[in-house]
This record gives structure tokens, sequence and C-alpha cells, in this order.
């Protein structure tokens, strides 16, 4: 039988040793606001309640302490019933988790942090070669809960990270509360009369705009081939990983999720979508942004269309051109990248 307490134990302690290892590199605004999130879930308060500041800065200075014992340790395998599994051996271990109705994941995100969580299997499905796994509660987690990721041909798709995310999201909108993107998208979602029941409205209908941008992640894959991961994962600069990143988003963008909601008609997912349009994208990419403007103003589409034409052929040629800096320069190719993102203007569509 499957010790579910023994697996709980070994990713969580897997989850504090990357986050103490990793958490130190955030700026201070970005780190306290993920704390400040993170023990929401830990403790598990309702998004409605006030958090008390003296508990978070218990909890805080706890964490803190516990991680300094954690940070030169080495994650430890994942015990299953079969055996022992290493952690990044993530289809080996839901093979036999997601019979059981568990989904797992353990993979490396951004900057190289290392990122794990388990949590309740809602749902499994496949759209041609991609597999698809739609998690519930979770019952493990790190810092960094991402609420849609790709992984070796598979979406992981996290609903209460997406909720608790959307919470985040909008609550910092409050405190504004301007017009624009996001404000369209609560009117879509009559947030202004039932918050809760919109936020859970939008989890369930945004998980698919999180699926149709994974799935064009894995349609640029199969374009940039393996060396573009690789390339990320061989990157010490952090400029220049944020500018191929935002690159293969745009690409991905344009290959699947912006077509599907327009062919779809799916305003309410649009506005979401350019609600979240935002760093180095939306810098490299101010012909989408005006195309949006122009579709909110008039209704018509093709403007937002002949954007997503263009912007195909023009991601798929700096994704390239960055290939090959990187196949030419090796290790070495961070400088030159780096410098082309100090020229976002020259890049830019």
């Amino acid at each position: 039988m499957l010790n579910i307490g023994q697996l709980v134990s070994t990713v969580q302690k897997n989850c504090h040793i990357s986050d103490a290892q990793h958490a130190g590199k955030l700026t201070l605004c970005i780190y306290l606001l993920k704390m400040r999130e993170f023990y929401r879930w830990e403790n598990d308060i309702p998004l409605t309640r006030q958090l008390a500041k003296d508990d978070v800065g218990r909890w805080l200075q706890e964490r803190e302490q516990m991680w300094e014992h954690l940070e030169a340790n080495r994650f430890d395998p994942i015990p299953l019933e079969h055996g022992s599994s290493d952690p990044f051996d993530t289809d080996d271990i839901n093979r036999e988790l997601v019979p059981q109705g568990y989904v797992y994941s353990g993979g490396v995100g951004r900057f190289c942090k290392p990122h794990f969580f388990l949590g309740e299997l809602l749902r499994r499905e496949r759209r041609g070669a991609v597999d698809i796994l739609v998690s519930g509660r979770e019952y493990v987690r790190d810092l960094n809960a991402a609420p849609a990721a790709l992984q070796r041909g598979t979406v992981y798709l996290r609903q209460e990270a997406l909720r608790r995310w959307l919470w985040e999201k909008i609550e910092g909108w409050n405190l504004r509360q301007r017009d624009g993107a996001i404000k369209a998208t609560l009117d879509s979602y009559g947030y202004a009369a039932d918050p809760l029941q919109a936020i859970e409205s939008m989890t369930i209908a945004e998980s698919e705009t999180l699926i149709l941008h994974e799935l064009g992640e894995h349609a640029a894959g199969e374009f940039l081939g393996p060396d573009w991961e690789g390339m990320l994962q061989g990157m010490s600069s952090r400029r220049a990983e944020i500018l191929a990143r935002a690159v293969r988003d745009n690409l991905a963008d344009c290959l699947s999720t912006l077509p599907a909601l327009l062919q779809r008609d799916a305003q309410a997912s649009l506005h979401f979508w350019f609600a979240n349009f935002d760093g180095m994208r939306q810098v490299l990419f101010p012909s989408l942004t005006a195309a949006y403007a122009a579709w909110s103003e008039s209704g018509d589409a093709l403007p937002l269309q002949a954007a997503l034409v263009k912007g195909t052929a023009h991601w798929q040629a700096l994704a390239t051109r960055l290939l090959e800096i990187y196949r030419q320069r090796g290790a070495t190719a961070d400088s030159q990248i780096e410098a082309l993102a100090e020229k976002l203007d020259a890049l830019a569509l």
C-alpha cells in the first residue's frame, strides 16, 4: 500500500530544500508577497480572511530558521510502492500515483529553481501528442506555485494554484481599480455582484486558456528542438533567460492560445489573457497591445488576427537567431543574448 503520509513528508521536505536554496534570490518585495501567500496556503486560511501580521512575522522567522538547516541538503528520493524514485523522474512517479488519484510534478523552472508539488487528480485527457493532468487540492507545494507547466510532453494544470493566483492578482487591482483588461475580465465574470463565484468561474474557464498556452509551448518546442531547453538550463544571465522565455511565450500564444480564443469568440478569456500580458512579453510585442485596444473598442478581430500572423513569423525568426547564438557560442552565449536584451526596440514587433 502507498504510504501517503511518508510521500507527503518527503515531497514537502524537497520543497523546503528548494526554497532554502533559491528564496534568497528574489527581490524583497516579491519575496514578502510570495511568503504571505504561502503562509495562507500552508495554514489553510480562507482567501477572504485578513492575515494577522504578527502571526505571519513569527512564521516567516521560523521558516527562515528551518531553511538554514536544510540549504545544504540534497533532495530525497520519492518513496513509492515499488521502491524509490528520483524526485525529477515525474513520469515514473505518476505511473504509480495517477491510477490512485494523485498527481505529482518535479521539474526545474525559471532561474534553475526546482519545483515540486503533489495534488489531487481531477481529470486526465489527451490532446494530440500532449497528456494533460489537472489537479485540484494541493497536498504539497513550494514557494512558487505556477498554475500551469509543460514537462516532457505533459501539461500540469493546477487549479488550486490558479485560484490563489487569481485572488492575489485581483486583490492588487482592488487597490486602484483602473479601467483596462483586468476590469473587462472581472466585468465579464460578474465580479462586482459576487466576487467568490466570479473567481471560481474564472478558475474553471481560464484553466482552458492556460492549457492552450502550454499546448503552444509544446508546438513551439517542436519547432525549436531540444537545443532550446539546453540553452535555457545553461543560462547564468537572468536577463538573457527572461528574454528567451518571453520570445518563446509570445511564439506559443501566436501559435495556439490567441488563435483558439479568437476562433471561439471567447471574449472573457481574451480580456483575461491581455490582463496578464505584461513584462518582457509586452515590451517585445507592442503591436499586439495596440491590436487588442482596437478590438476592445470596435469588436473587429482583424487587427488581432493580422498581429498574430506577423508575430508567428517574427518570433520564430528571433527564437532561431537566439538558438544560432547558442549553437555557435555554447556556454558563452549568455553575454551576446544579454546584449540583445539591452536593445529591445530592435527586437520588438
